[in-house]
């Protein structure tokens, strides 16, 4: 019998079994669905041939992870791509925003607000390293380098609109990276999404996975069976009865699902507030299969793995406002990725995919595939003409496939307010619960989402301290 059993087989929760079995523990991980990865799956989506990221397909916090960078997951397959342009951002005029490597290059594409970003992100991205382990280290801790966490923390904590940029071409950068946050770009905090990003892109850059989004799931399930763990496909957990006796349990899933399965476990005040816990807004996501690359009217969006869709700061804001409102935006903010652009494994020669996703109110059932391609056309005239088959798939349909993302949300919960600290409570431990052998090392835990592998490393240090006496 496992010393310690997972629940879900996305990156926290592979990261989670890996942390455990390091420590010598017999670990044994449960995924419900036929494969694993959570939010790093691959999959045929469209046509015969075509490789689609079936939910995260540009990988900053993965590059970048403190954990992860210990792993030598390249021994497992793992091989990252850098596209020339990290992003690229159109505007109306048919010009567009560059964000490459180089602080300089970039801040030199945005006019008379190339002093203040260099001011801005030069000092984050000579010291992301340190910045980042701080920044995804558990909330309650002694910070490494208090001084930087502190001076960055003085700007992160701005709505995105506060940083200090007054052109359009930078506005309309920021918009688009603080946009990651799902939040309306009025609220406090969103320009930490904007910094931790834009410093990533300087710092390790914004890469895909050679071959697609599953091979970073590949790579940590390899190094957990290297270290003797195991993993149970297709198996769903329903009950406690299940995975009992481990002396540990940790679930990489949603607290409503923790709730579900270890309610007769859990005290009522713990219960209750875990039923507090607020989603976030839902995506809707379109995959395409194309004839050829997307001829986009801006240069630097051919050579860009990740485009932003939106326009300038105060449409990308109001898209944004609409849809915290409830409601759909006729132009949407829409996040590209095109990887095979750079990656050749990715469909049959000479033709392309393209993956997009729009946010949308959480459980909405409004199709706004017609509003997705309305606004790559806006931006690459001739766009639909090269469109082979799409693949949409809204909130409901995300859910079912990940049953943690419910109504498509996929950041594991709202960021706004307390919940951008207190996941999913607040508490000196916010990956323990009152039952002894009961984890959550999901992104509802600190440091919240993206592909780093943090949250699942938190919560297994958490069970090897509480569970067994390991520091």
């Amino acid at each position: 019998m496992p010393d310690a059993v997972v629940v879900g087989s996305g990156p926290n929760g592979l990261s989670a079994a890996i942390e455990l079995a390091r420590a010598g523990l017999r670990v044994r991980v449960h995924e419900a669905e036929p494969t694993i990865g959570g939010g790093t799956r691959s999959a045929a989506l469209t046509l015969p041939g075509f490789v689609h990221d079936v939910c995260s397909a540009i990988h900053p916090m993965a590059a970048a992870s403190p954990f992860f960078a210990g792993l030598r997951l390249a021994e497992y397959g793992l091989e990252w791509i850098h596209p020339d342009v990290a992003l690229a951002h159109p505007l109306p005029d048919g010009s567009a925003v560059a964000l490459v490597r180089s602080v300089e290059d970039t801040a030199n594409g945005l006019g008379a607000d190339a002093r203040a970003y260099r001011r801005v992100f030069a000092p984050l991205a000579e010291r992301f390293p340190e910045l980042l382990g701080d920044a995804l280290g558990p909330i309650v801790r002694m910070p490494r380098h208090p001084l930087l966490l502190a001076r960055f923390g003085v700007r992160a904590a701005l709505p995105a609109g506060r940083l200090p940029f007054r052109g359009e071409r930078a506005r309309a950068l920021v918009a688009g990276i603080a946009a990651h946050s799902f939040l309306p770009l009025e609220a406090p905090f969103t320009a930490s999404f904007a910094l931790i990003l834009g410093a990533a892109a300087h710092a390790v850059g914004w890469p895909i996975a050679r071959g697609g989004s599953q091979r970073i799931a590949d790579a940590l399930l390899a190094t957990l069976r290297a270290l003797g763990g195991e993993i149970a496909v297709g198996n769903r957990v329903d009950s406690l009865e299940q995975v009992r006796p481990a002396r540990a349990i940790l679930f990489d899933t949603s607290p409503a699902t923790l709730l579900r399965i270890a309610e007769g476990r859990l005290p009522s005040r713990y219960r209750a507030a875990l039923g507090r816990y607020r989603r976030g807004p839902g995506v809707y996501k379109v995959d395409y299969a194309l004839s050829g690359p997307v001829p986009w009217r801006a240069a630097e969006c051919r050579r860009a793995g990740t485009v932003h869709l939106g326009g300038t700061f105060a449409e990308i804001a109001a898209s944004e406002a609409e849809v915290t409102r409830g409601g759909h935006p006729e132009r949407p903010f829409v996040l590209v990725a095109q990887q095979s652009l750079f990656d050749r494994s990715r469909a049959p020669a000479g033709k392309h995919t393209l993956w997009t996703y729009c946010h949308v109110p959480n459980g909405s059932a409004v199709d706004m595939t017609a509003r997705i391609d309305a606004q790559i056309e806006r931006f690459a005239p001739g766009f639909r003409d090269l469109v082979l088959a799409r693949a949409a798939t809204g909130p409901s349909e995300v859910e079912a496939h990940n049953a943690n993302c419910a109504g498509g949300d996929i950041s594991g919960g709202a960021h706004d307010g307390l919940q951008f600290f207190a996941r999913p409570v607040l508490a000196f431990d916010p990956y323990a619960t009152p039952a002894r052998e009961l984890y959550l090392c999901s992104s509802s835990t600190p440091p919240g989402g993206g592909v780093h592998g943090m949250c699942g490393l938190h919560a297994a240090r958490s069970a090897l301290r509480r569970s067994f006496g390991i520091r």
